[in-house]
């Protein structure tokens, strides 16, 4: 079952005129870990940030779980945004004057849920993100390995049909990175679908297949397959290379 299909996308910003995207197509199926990979100014973040609902592409459409996003107005495309995809951006995005566990919350809040469910709902995210100890206190009061995971537990507080994920471990120091990483590959292994845009060879060696963006187009895809991640890690070193000294190409492996 696909849960992303994105079919001849295409974004240009008119003030410069500046094709960001030009024929993308791709699709994700329920239960993988995609890693999305590319030099700065390939269009990997305005991919990511079209199926996040965050940019209007020029044209082209994208379904997420079935539904076609561009034929929703902008009220039925906040609703579907906060209860269908979850978000862990670079910076984290939390809310400096809320504790923890109200950060967590937020979604539940702006989504109408009964507060009779949240008590029940932040145990069992935040058990599993072993954040329990955090719940009360200020952001400013935790790491930023720590942060990351509080972000990672508030964009799966609604059970959310697609995580995305732009740059997670871009702040983050290589311990705290590594756990990030485990813990998206927990997610994973427990049935979450995840599509992740990162500049880290070491990151993208968690997922199960990761695509090349090279001036807005997607030139290949390598799948992980039964490869440990050190093995993954140097075949997706060696497509980068291939790709930055040929200029891309249209092979599938």
């Amino acid at each position: 079952m696909k849960v992303l299909e994105v079919n001849h996308l295409r974004k240009v910003y008119p003030k410069t005129q500046t094709e960001a995207l030009r024929d993308v197509n791709c699709t994700v199926d329920a239960h993988e870990f995609v890693a999305i990979m590319g030099e700065s100014g390939s269009g990997k973040s305005t991919l990511l940030n079209s199926i996040a609902t965050l940019e209007t592409p020029t044209s082209g459409q994208i379904f997420i779980d079935g539904k076609n996003i561009e034929a929703m107005n902008p009220t039925e495309i906040a609703t579907f945004r906060r209860e269908r995809l979850g978000f862990v951006f670079q910076d984290f995005n939390l809310i400096e004057t809320f504790n923890v566990r109200d950060n967590i919350l937020l979604p539940l809040v702006l989504s109408d849920v009964d507060p009779k469910s949240f008590d029940q709902k932040i145990d069992r995210i935040a058990q599993k993100l072993n954040i329990e100890p955090l719940l009360e206190k200020s952001v400013n009061e935790i790491s930023g390995g720590q942060k990351q995971r509080v972000a990672i537990a508030r964009a799966l507080i609604n059970d959310p049909t697609l995580l995305l994920a732009d740059e997670p471990t871009g702040q983050l120091d290589s311990k705290s990175a590594n756990a990030v990483m485990d813990v998206f590959s927990r997610l994973n292994e427990e049935g979450h679908t995840l599509l992740m845009v990162t500049h880290s060879i070491k990151a993208a060696s968690s997922a199960k297949r990761v695509l090349f963006i090279k001036d807005g187009i997607i030139y290949h895809e390598i799948y992980r397959g039964e490869l440990s991640s050190a093995d993954f890690a140097e075949k997706i070193a060696n497509s980068l290379t291939l790709l930055n000294r040929t200029g891309g190409g249209e092979e599938n492996d």
